[in-house]
């Protein structure tokens, strides 16, 4: 049988003489997910042997944290995963602005209620979701955005400036028994960082020369680009040293990974009646794109490059097969080499280039990448000799044209013309499948090309093998 939930503070008395601190409830949840073997955040990829080890052993010692990486390696997304370890909701003073301890309310209203109330101190109750406060730091957050302001709507009520229940309190008090969360840390102004930390360290903070003391119950994390952190002069000394721990985060270091990212995080198009395929080559040749940005001396390595280009990619390229499907009538959509360059405009504007590299667009950049990316892969799939017959029918004369709008069934044709053609297909895809048959088809004979056996023209959008 279910018990009700405590109504009042004597209600809660009768089952409990006090409520966690939030470090404890979430050490006291994560001990329980160790102890029973459950999975810890199980769609953090490729984190299991570097970041997830130390983000345990901090929450185990209820440290502040800061996650130091750059753009696009899943620091929100580890920060919003703490939640999982939160309670499902938790009693607080009814009408609360900082989700006061019933037990040991810090704010004066609910002090004075308390004392008036006694036990039948009113609770309302604040569920997990609600218990995440996120800010994005920026040049113009002011101190009251993040520490509060004085409330004219109060002062015209009749309190005075140096009441303390005359203040609108803002972002880190209202993360009171929760978890908060500033983002890009080094980019919020030193009187900021100063207010920020002294709220931090001494619990105390001063709204138009008023001080207030406030004993906050919060899990502090942060986030900031490794660059600017480390500057002189970005962020305050004292600041720093108050988070307990610094957190490496990094890229996939394995293709795989990158691949399940990719897949996770993908906005997916479904349309009803048409079938969605892509091809193992297709997403290790994305990934491949997004691995050779990475190394690329042309792009700014400490901006990064994000994790992003091979989600918003996959997206495109999946955009760009279903285009076909629906000009083709086609009913099954699979990417093909010929879908590449509508990539390109998807994951343009997420590398920085750097100033000094030779006159080129990103257009030709992104081209170039992608052709390595495609020559590794196909190097993995197969060797020259290999093919050695595909190769002679093209040097007897062999011309095969390709073009993103071609329907399916027309590569199909290829197979009684090419000897071998069809084993090497069957390597990659079902070759009974017109759709798939036609992406390794592209795939193959664009390797070739970067390979230097065959040659490719381009002659009215149309792409010609010969």
């Amino acid at each position: 049988m279910q018990l009700t939930k405590p109504k009042t503070l004597g209600d809660l008395k009768s089952r409990n003489s006090r409520l966690p601190t939030v470090r404890e409830e979430l050490r006291h949840n994560l001990i329980s997910k160790l102890k029973s073997g459950e999975e810890l955040f199980p769609d953090l990829v490729g984190y299991s042997s570097t970041v997830k080890p130390d983000l345990i052993n901090a929450l185990l010692c209820g440290h502040n944290m800061i996650f130091l990486g750059e753009r696009g390696q899943g620091k929100s997304r580890i920060i919003r995963n703490l939640t999982q370890l939160l309670d499902e909701e938790i009693p607080a003073v009814a009408g609360c602005p900082i989700h006061d301890n019933p037990f040991q309310p810090i704010c004066a209203d609910c002090k004075e209620k308390l004392q008036k109330l006694g036990d039948n101190l009113p609770l309302e109750y604040v569920t997990r979701d609600r218990r995440l406060v996120e800010k994005l730091a920026t040049s113009d957050v002011s101190t009251a955005d993040l520490i509060g302001e004085v409330d004219p709507i109060k002062i015209a009520d009749g309190r005075h400036l140096d009441d303390e229940s005359s203040i609108h309190f803002g972002l880190l008090p209202r993360a009171n028994r929760s978890i908060f969360a500033i983002n890009e840390l080094p980019d919020l102004a030193e009187k900021i960082q100063v207010a920020f930390f002294n709220i931090m360290e001494e619990n105390d903070l001063q709204i138009k020369g008023f001080p207030v003391r406030l004993p906050l119950d919060i899990l502090l994390i942060a986030t900031a680009n490794p660059e600017d952190y480390t500057n002189r002069g970005r962020i305050i000394t004292p600041l720093k040293d108050r988070f307990d721990v610094q957190i490496r985060t990094h890229y996939p270091k394995q293709q795989n990974h990158e691949i399940k990212i990719m897949e996770q995080e993908s906005r997916f198009i479904e349309l009803e009646g048409i079938e969605a395929y892509t091809p193992p080559f297709i997403k290790e040749i994305l990934a491949e794109i997004t691995f050779q940005a990475r190394k690329s001396t042309s792009i700014n390595q400490h901006s990064g490059v994000s994790c992003r280009v091979s989600i918003r990619g996959f997206e495109a390229i999946h955009g760009s097969a279903l285009r076909r499907c629906l000009t083709t009538g086609e009913a099954k959509r699979v990417p093909r080499i010929s879908d590449i360059e509508m990539v390109f405009p998807a994951i343009t504007g997420k590398l920085e280039m750097e100033y000094d590299v030779e006159d080129r667009t990103e257009t030709e950049l992104l081209a170039d990448l992608s052709k390595r990316a495609i020559k590794t892969v196909f190097n993995k799939y197969f060797k020259l000799d290999q093919l050695a017959s595909i190769i002679q029918s093209f040097e007897t004369g062999l011309q095969v044209t390709a073009s993103q709008f071609q329907p399916s069934r027309e590569y199909s044709q290829i197979f009684d013309a090419v000897p071998g053609l069809a084993d090497a297909v069957q390597k990659l895809v079902d070759p009974t499948d017109p759709a798939a048959s036609a992406s390794a088809i592209e795939f193959i004979f664009e390797g070739l090309h970067l390979s230097n056996r065959i040659n490719r023209d381009v002659v009215n959008e149309e792409i010609v093998y010969k």
